[in-house]
């Protein structure tokens, strides 16, 4: 659970893209929690030597502005959510972004498609443009994603349940869009549940510039220093997965 034990488990591939197999589990006692955070690692990429040159000059652009530039990070780890990253590029987004003082935006796009004609490509899978004041980096992968969180002055990702407790651990404005193509989609309960307890502002993709100009940091509630347990009865409640008017009554009974 959220709470619960951390681990992670990674292996270099072989594979032609530089892709690893690492995974992440949070283990508890609740079979359907434990399901629901199970999952791989978002956007990790193991890299090659051959690989090396190109990522340090792809890194160098967006880490140029100094670091009291107001900053927003969009992630999408290893998937391909197309309708996230191209709504994050698109003219209402940036009109918002602008409005509300932003300075500099990150999109980590993963596979998705996007208009890259519209960007200088800078180094292989990494694009900049500036637009009207705003410093926009487009890019793939990077072996972590620590940096950009702690850069960052609001976060936007998709579902990913390692995302947002790495996110929500940090203490960053959290605007999650869950991916509804997604089959057997926990990612909207997950990103709901959070939403209700005040952690992270939930949206869908149409409506990703509303919530931006929305969301008001100061009124997040801080993500707990972890009573696992506690925080995992909290979230398999808002989620529906425990009877709570029995489970009252069943720890009553066992104090008796």
């Amino acid at each position: 659970m959220i709470g619960g034990r951390r681990e992670a488990e990674a292996k270099d591939s072989n594979s032609s893209d530089g892709r690893g197999t690492g995974t992440v589990r949070y283990i508890n006692s609740s079979h359907h929690t434990t399901c629901l955070l199970s999952l791989p690692c978002p956007c990790i990429k193991y890299y090659t030597p051959a690989m090396s040159e190109s990522l340090r000059s792809a890194s160098s652009d967006s880490s140029s502005l100094p670091s009291d530039v107001p900053h927003v990070f969009v992630t999408v780890g290893s998937t391909r959510f197309d309708a996230l990253v191209q709504k994050a590029l698109s003219s209402p987004v940036l009109d918002i972004l602008r409005a509300k003082g932003y300075r500099s935006l990150d999109v980590q796009c993963g596979n998705s498609s996007f208009d890259s004609a519209a960007f200088h490509q800078s180094a292989p899978d990494h694009w900049h443009r500036s637009d009207r004041g705003l410093d926009i980096n487009v890019w793939r992968f990077k072996p972590s994603l620590k940096n950009d969180y702690d850069r960052a002055n609001l976060i936007i990702s998709h579902a990913g349940s390692g995302t947002i407790i790495d996110v929500l651990r940090l203490g960053k404005p959290l605007i999650v869009v869950p991916n509804p193509t997604l089959l057997d989609n926990h990612q909207k309960e997950l990103a709901d549940a959070l939403a209700g307890l005040g952690h992270l502002r939930s949206s869908t993709v149409a409506d990703l510039p509303q919530a931006i100009e929305k969301l008001d940091p100061a009124k997040l509630v801080r993500f707990p220093q972890f009573d696992g347990s506690r925080f995992r009865e909290l979230l398999d409640e808002e989620m529906g997965y425990v009877d709570v008017d029995l489970d009252h009554k069943s720890k009553n009974g066992a104090r008796r």
